[in-house]
């Protein structure tokens, strides 16, 4: 199996056993009929395939979400929409092609569709920059939102990055100032918004097109503030210490859900969106045409005040007293570090 991933090995040697079998009946055992080990390996994959993919860990979905052949935005703008258009630049400094976006169809609506766009191989990566935007991508797609919100028609921005660009150019151009603009203007158009992950969510990167009316997530995407590497390399010095990060931040869809920081969840064909593309795409339309019409029957007045609301409800925390276990701890951290501040040598 070709970009097999760890997990996956069980799946792929019971599937070399049955394809050597095809191709070489002699060589196994007569006691047992051929058709009759077929079938039984058969049922063994398919057993093995729902037992794995039915029980993925938080680094494992990671794996999934960042596979290389999974559906990206220009995939879903072919099987999901119709009638795509393309536009292109910022009008301001060039065009990002990190970003694509432009007029389509969903069903039968009118609607502006953005989305972060990978290269499936190493020269379209480098034109895509590896679907880590500039600010001029971030640019562009708020151009094509105000061309939607003049005109009365949805937006739908699917999103699939790492984060922005993090190099000296875009700081130069300024990459926070354009998210944060994109922050700000989202929150106020008057035309439905639907912001979907579709891989990978990273960071204020994916947050710049995530200010939205609905914000749904593929079932094996995952959206966090911070990779699972970094988030290793910052807390254990060590970015091997990925799956263990993957599962502290609650990145994957079904903890979103549960924070409430997604309104639903996509399923996947069993094994990720890339051994079904069609099929993914298929069930994308039906999600986003049904969000779509309900959003349609609201006034702008009162799509505002809930999206609003929605934002502002992230983040509420209940708090506790400490347990006994827990201030004694703090309390021998404290005394430590009072022991390390008076025994420092003084500077002059």
């Amino acid at each position: 199996m070709k970009h097999q991933l760890d997990f996956e090995k069980p799946i792929t040697e019971l599937q070399k056993k049955l394809e050597d079998l095809r191709q070489h009946p002699e060589a196994h055992s007569m006691a047992v009929s051929f058709e009759e080990e077929i079938i039984q390996i058969e049922r063994k994959i398919d057993e093995t395939r729902r037992q794995i993919y039915s029980n993925l860990t938080p680094w494992q979905r990671v794996q999934l979400a960042r596979h290389p052949k999974r559906p990206y935005t220009l995939d879903y703008l072919t099987n999901t929409f119709t009638e795509f258009e393309e536009l292109h630049g910022d009008r301001l400094f060039a065009d990002d092609r990190a970003f694509v976006g432009g007029f389509a169809k969903l069903g039968d609506q009118r609607v502006v569709v953005i989305g972060t766009q990978k290269g499936r191989d190493t020269k379209e990566n480098i034109l895509r920059n590896f679907g880590s935007a500039h600010p001029e991508g971030y640019r562009k797609a708020l151009r094509l939102m105000r061309m939607a919100d003049k005109f009365g028609l949805p937006i739908i921005t699917l999103i699939d990055t790492a984060g922005a660009y993090p190099g000296i150019g875009a700081e130069e151009r300024h990459i926070a100032e354009a998210i944060a603009v994109n922050l700000r203007e989202m929150t106020m158009m008057e035309v439905p918004i639907i912001a979907t992950v579709i891989g990978e969510g990273g960071s204020g990167g994916a947050l710049g097109i995530g200010v939205a009316d609905r914000v749904l997530i593929l079932e094996n995407s995952y959206y966090s503030v911070i990779s699972p590497e970094g988030c290793a390399a910052i807390l254990w010095k060590d970015r091997t210490a990925a799956a263990k990060a993957a599962e502290a931040l609650k990145i994957t869809a079904k903890h979103l859900h549960e924070l409430k920081l997604v309104d639903e969840i996509i399923p996947e064909p069993l094994g990720g969106a890339h051994t079904n593309p069609k099929a993914t795409a298929a069930t994308l339309r039906a999600v986003l045409i049904e969000h779509l019409n309900e959003l349609a029957v609201m006034s702008p007045a009162e799509r505002l005040k809930k999206r609003y609301e929605k934002f502002r409800a992230h983040g509420h925390f209940l708090e506790r007293a400490p347990t006994p276990a827990e201030k004694a701890a703090i309390k021998k951290a404290s005394k430590k570090t009072t022991q390390v501040i008076a025994t420092s040598p003084a500077k002059v």
